[in-house]
């Protein structure tokens, strides 16, 4: 039995998407309610997906179903396809199930001929209109299925103009149309070596050939990348009688949306254009005018368009992007899709529908992509402006920012602290530039990925960050950069946008973000439907504070080793891990245990009563330290001058101590509680700090809650003997303050054997927080800075994986890796806290997949932390039971 590939408008509805498209499942539906749709039918993408597979190659069996369908149209419209009398002419368009604008081709008047034109002709009574649409028809067809440049007809219509002294297309005559005709065919004979087709019949078959093809167009294939859509969903392709809207002024055509889609007012929005196609409203050869003066050119149409606008929003319950066309003073709809909007106005939207009935609380959290909150949070590049980026890169941080170009962290400090806006342009980021980048507007880096240092520093302070921008080529020494020819020198004026990676020179427009009373109301219905808490990633009181501003229910990460790197701790740090003795160790821990008590009354404070999450220090101690390379050519530099041999030793002797330190993967070596273990006064001291800040705040009638917690963990042992040194510290505070304290300790899961052993280590853990960054890189055994740059584009763009792992959480993998740890964990103690807290607590198919297998909350950096809401109560609809 042959598949059915072929449907007409009227054996279809909108529940079809896949099978017809966006565009002929709503078509068919708008015939389904009664609404004006000229007679059509459609071509299903399985079809297209034959023909893909099939060598670009369309069956028999979809050609011979195409022509049955065209005899029904030719029967409901009383015209012939190809007859010189009285010629049926369609459209024939693309329609996939996710829209995508503009992203594949269409042909209009397909069916015209040398004979057929003059049928028309006299059909209609108007010479002009008839080869007007032979031009167009011509060219679009020339332009999309032979893939002819489409310049080359416009020069030719220009000609035509300048000779005639006209400003417009339609002002062109009927006799100078058959002129321009006649060159069209002779471009089409001279680029094609043959004649135009005149073959109505092979015209249809190649255009919709064509339209299957545009589906892997290189603008398609970027799209569906850029969005996520599916490479195997194929288009459809709609064959459509035509509704001519050039036949005078009692014609039109126009595109309009039901609500304002920028803001989201609830007004009719868009345009319209008197005697003209669909081309001309795209192609902007006309300047169309308001829909509003549709009102007063065709008040009776204007009526039965707005009647329609609203019967077509309260069928669909969302707003509505509309195309239609005006023939003779009646109205034809062409296409109607919900239609895209701003953040902004989505968010108004999705309130607006909610409290004028349209749909439910429900609905309105789902009608808002979390990922796209972001554009209210951050300064944007004004849309309205023509950008010309020199360079683009990962949009690693969302936002825009300008300033002058500044290369070294400590220049960028300096200038910041007197007031300058600076972006700071690095390789790529250390800890060591974190002073820089507080005060730097944005962070531009030629290496590194979407976690790289700059990325999740970025992130965590919200300011905008390019990273991985390889084609910038940077000359430290210089103090300049060059890309494609252009020299950028320090001090000069540069503007990044973390949004979209564009990289561009000089001060660019942008807008400040704004939080309207309906995003505030979003999110509180978010709160009431959420099953998962959200917490912040934070490490200074400001962080906390900002993070509570946006509604954080808690630190789900404090990061110690952050604060280690202020100008004034890390000589102390230095100090600490270069000691050679115990006694010199514990020398420099107690000059750091006050600023460390400082760090966490702070924090603990902002926070009160929500629980803190306070990860002991965890990178390898070599992170602190001197850029090794550098030092090498300092020491270097100070045995050729041989003036300060004072100097020398002491510079000999760090580098010595370097050496010593040095490890061929730190990642993997010297970190986590390995170190708390070699070194366990490291520990201790930070211990001490946080029960002596939490002492101090007790006595401030403030109640602060912290969750200790162990990195790195991979075994029980491992865990019990750390465990056993905070208590004990915590019994010499608790004597000497008289002071009971509120705490648990736990454990960061980021290692396969960790999740393999959840249940033994759950015994004494009284809670865990997966550290999905380096649960991952330990799963997939990728190298994180190493992977982004080199290889993983490679097997996104070979479909090897489907999204980068760093940034989307592997589900199938790491994902199951959790679930085993969930279910051990809880198997031991069902009640047992169980949250996560790598970059993955921000991404929403993530928090969803964390929802799923029963997590207590998401962490995320502070300005993700509205996305994480939203997210979290969207996973919560989704899987409602």
């Amino acid at each position: 039995m042959s598949s059915k590939y072929v449907y007409l408008f009227e054996e279809g509805h909108s529940d079809m998407r896949l099978v017809l498209g966006g565009k002929g499942a709503n078509l068919a539906e708008m015939c389904r309610i009664g609404l004006p749709v000229p007679p059509g039918f459609t071509i299903t993408t399985e079809a297209c997906n034959d023909y893909l597979a099939a060598g670009n190659k369309l069956s028999e069996e979809v050609t011979n179903q195409a022509f049955t369908a065209l005899k029904v149209i030719e029967e409901q419209t009383g015209k012939n396809f190809g007859d010189k009398n009285n010629p049926l002419l369609v459209s024939v368009r693309s329609g996939a199930a996710v829209s995508m604008p503009g992203m594949m081709d269409t042909i209009l008047n397909l069916g015209l001929n040398d004979e057929s034109v003059k049928g028309l002709a006299e059909l209609t009574g108007d010479t002009r209109f008839a080869y007007d649409c032979y031009r167009r028809f011509i060219q679009m067809f020339s332009n999309v299925v032979l893939e002819i440049d489409h310049s080359l007809f416009d020069e030719i219509v220009e000609k035509y103009k300048r000779k005639l002294s006209l400003i417009f297309d339609y002002e062109i005559p009927a006799s100078e149309l058959i002129g321009i005709i006649e060159e069209y065919k002779e471009i089409v004979q001279s680029e094609k070596d043959f004649s135009f087709p005149q073959d109505v019949k092979e015209q249809l078959i190649m255009a919709i050939e064509a339209v299957f093809s545009s589906w892997n167009n290189q603008r398609a294939i970027v799209y569906r990348k850029l969005n996520k859509i599916d490479d195997n969903l194929g288009t459809a392709v709609t064959v459509q009688s035509m509704a001519f809207g050039n036949m005078g002024e009692d014609c039109g055509t126009g595109v309009a949306f039901t609500r304002n889609p920028s803001d989201g007012t609830k007004e009719l929005y868009g345009e319209f254009l008197v005697n003209a196609q669909g081309e001309d409203v795209v192609a902007g050869i006309r300047t169309p005018t308001p829909i509003s003066k549709l009102q007063k050119e065709l008040p009776d149409v204007y009526e039965q368009f707005i009647d329609t606008c609203e019967k077509l929003e309260n069928h669909y319950r969302d707003m509505q992007d509309i195309e239609f066309t005006v023939e003779k003073g009646r109205l034809y709809m062409l296409q109607t899709r919900n239609g895209k909007r701003t953040t902004k106005a989505a968010v108004k939207i999705a309130v607006d529908m909610f409290n004028e009935g349209i749909i439910s609380k429900e609905e309105a959290l789902l009608r808002v992509d979390p990922e796209q909150i972001d554009q209210l949070l951050h300064r944007q590049i004004d849309t309205s402006v023509k950008l010309e980026p020199i360079a683009k890169g990962l949009p690693a941080s969302p936002g825009a920012a300008s300033g002058k170009v500044i290369f070294c962290a400590d220049d960028a400090e300096k200038l910041g602290e007197l007031g300058e806006r600076i972006v700071l342009v690095r390789s790529e980021t250390t800890p060591d530039d974190i002073h820089g980048i507080i005060h730097a507007q944005g962070v531009l880096t030629s290496r590194g990925g979407m976690t790289s240092h700059a990325a999740v520093v970025a992130r965590g302070m919200g300011k905008p960050c390019v990273c991985g921008c390889e084609t910038i080529k940077i000359n430290m020494p210089a103090k300049e950069f060059t890309v494609n020819g252009i020299v950028v020198k320090e001090g000069d004026i540069l503007t990044i946008d973390g949004a979209t990676g564009n990289v561009m020179v000089g001060e660019v427009p942008m807008i400040e973000p704004t939080l309207s009373d309906d995003f505030e109301i979003l999110l509180n219905w978010a709160n009431e439907i959420k099953t998962v808490a959200v917490r912040a990633n934070a490490d200074s009181p400001q962080d906390a504070l900002k993070a509570k501003e946006f509604g954080a229910e808690g630190i789900g990460l404090c990061r110690t080793e952050h604060m280690f790197m202020a100008l004034d701790r890390l000589p102390i740090v230095q100090d600490m891990i270069l000691a050679e003795t115990l006694m010199e160790r514990e020398a420099a821990l107690a000059k750091l245990l006050p600023v460390q008590k400082e760090d966490f009354y702070g924090i603990l404070k902002a926070m009160a009563p929500a629980p803190v999450t306070i990860r002991l220090l965890d990178p390898p101690l070599h992170e602190f330290l001197p850029d090794h390379t550098s030092l090498i050519i300092e020491v270097e530099n100070l045995k050729n001058n041989n003036t300060n041999p004072d100097k020398l030793y002491a510079k000999q002797d760090l580098l010595n101590k370097m050496n010593n330190l040095a490890e061929n993967n730190p990642m993997l070596g010297h970190r986590g509680c390995r170190l708390g273990i070699t070194y366990p006064e490291i520990y201790r001291m930070q211990a001490r700090a946080i029960f002596e800040a939490m002492v101090l705040l007790k006595q401030e009638n403030i109640n602060p809650f912290a969750e200790i917690e162990i990195p790195l963990v991979m075994d029980i042992k491992e865990f019990s003997l750390l465990k056993a040194e905070i208590d004990e510290v915590y019994n010499e505070v608790k004597a000497e303050s008289n002071q009971e304290l509120d705490f648990v300790i736990g454990t960061m899961v980021e290692l396969p054997r960790a999740c393999l052993t959840a249940d033994e280590i759950a015994t004494e853990a009284e809670f865990f927080s997966f550290g999905t960054n380096d649960l991952t890189q330990t799963t997939l055994g990728f190298s994180r800075d190493d992977a982004e740059g080199k290889f993983i584009p490679i097997y996104l763009d070979k479909k090897i994986i489907l999204d980068n792992p760093f940034a989307v959480l592997d589900q199938v993998g790491v994902g199951s890796l959790m679930k085993i740890a969930v279910e051990k964990a809880r198997q031991i103690k069902p009640n047992f806290l169980i949250g996560i807290c790598g970059e993955h607590g921000g991404e929403p198919s993530s928090i969803e997949f964390c929802h799923r297998i029963g997590l207590n909350y998401v962490s995320c950096s502070p300005y993700r932390i509205p996305i994480a809401r939203l997210a979290v109560a969207q996973a919560a609809v989704k899987n409602k039971a």
